[in-house]
């Protein structure tokens, strides 16, 4: 078990700037950053680049660009091609599509043929509020993790995501990584940001939470704030930012369990199969306490801005305090 103490880390500060950037801005900078010492590094997009934000990358490294159109399975079959070849490829394209329509391609051609490709699904979860069920990617995580050897990643902010991205460019196995259409607001810093390659980020004031909230990629910033209401209210929550969701950071969970009365779990994401199922899987079978997950519906959701998606189920920092709650009562 990892010492707590030694590695939870003070819940941050909140931006109050109104800075907010893309996760996949963060991606393109560090890809471009990357590409310039590193020719092997090659993108690739299903005619997304502008909602990749890519465009910049195409323009200066047009030698390091391949643009398939709307065809995901051959997205994803080329860059398990092209690593074959020795090279790095960054497969974008809408998480809805990637997960769902290359699915085969990525159970074989990625994890199964152990190539070192990097899936990356953009606009991810409800991203795309307003078109509907058609365009939103609510079962990616459920997905992509049931498939052998494949990683699947949920970085909250762009100073995560940078250093995310940093990391995979030095491994050589396949990856998936959802980010999600809309700018986000800075959770960490440029010179503030703890990050390990496959452990969570535990974020606390005390040393003995009430009760800990485990959330990823965007739920990770209302679960912050969640934790700084409750503590007004003589609560104390710790967050867990499990930007890796596969593999779980399962010591973090065992690490906590004695600790707190139970667990909140926050994700973007339907109720099954995804970040709350993997949780009450690890907490059931090795330390049972009570667990609520929050997720979207088990339905089509309501259309409208991601925002609107969120308020409405509760996913926002007031529902997440009033689940805390009632989970210790």
């Amino acid at each position: 078990m990892r010492n707590l103490s030694e590695t939870m880390h003070k819940l941050p500060e909140m931006n109050t700037t109104g800075n907010k950037i893309p996760n996949r801005q963060a991606i393109c900078d560090t890809l471009m950053e990357a590409a310039e010492e590193d020719r092997s590094v090659v993108a690739l997009c299903s005619d997304s680049r502008g909602s990749a934000s890519m465009t910049p990358f195409f323009n200066a490294f047009p030698k390091q660009s391949v643009e398939v159109g709307i065809a995901e399975q051959n997205l994803v079959s080329i860059s398990a091609g092209l690593a074959k070849c020795g090279k790095k490829p960054y497969a974008f394209s809408p998480a809805c599509f990637l997960s769902t329509r290359s699915y085969e391609q990525a159970k074989i051609d990625c994890a199964y043929s152990d190539t070192n490709v990097k899936l990356i699904g953009i606009s991810g979860g409800v991203s795309y509020g307003a078109l509907g069920m058609s365009h939103h990617s609510a079962q990616d995580i459920a997905a992509l993790s049931a498939i052998p050897n494949m990683r699947v990643y949920l970085p909250s902010d762009r100073h995560q995501t940078k250093k995310l991205i940093q990391a995979l460019l030095k491994d050589q196995k396949c990856a998936y990584v959802r980010v999600g259409r809309n700018p986000v607001e800075d959770i960490y810093s440029e010179t503030d940001c703890p990050f390990e390659m496959n452990q969570a980020t535990v974020l606390s004031d005390t040393s003995s939470p009430d009760v800990a909230i485990i959330a990823c990629g965007e739920m990770v910033r209302p679960a912050i704030e969640a934790a700084k209401a409750l503590k007004a209210e003589g609560i104390s929550a710790c967050v867990v930012d499990m930007y890796c969701v596969k593999p779980l950071d399962t010591e973090a969970i065992l690490t906590l369990a004695p600790l707190v009365k139970g667990f909140v779990t926050v994700e973007e994401h339907a109720p099954f199969g995804g970040l709350g199922s993997m949780v009450s899987q690890v907490v059931a079978a090795n330390c049972p306490k009570r667990v609520i997950n929050m997720a979207l519906p088990d339905a089509p959701v309501v259309t409208g801005t991601s925002k609107e998606v969120f308020d409405t189920y509760g996913l926002n920092a007031q529902g997440i305090r009033e689940t805390a709650k009632k989970l210790l009562e």
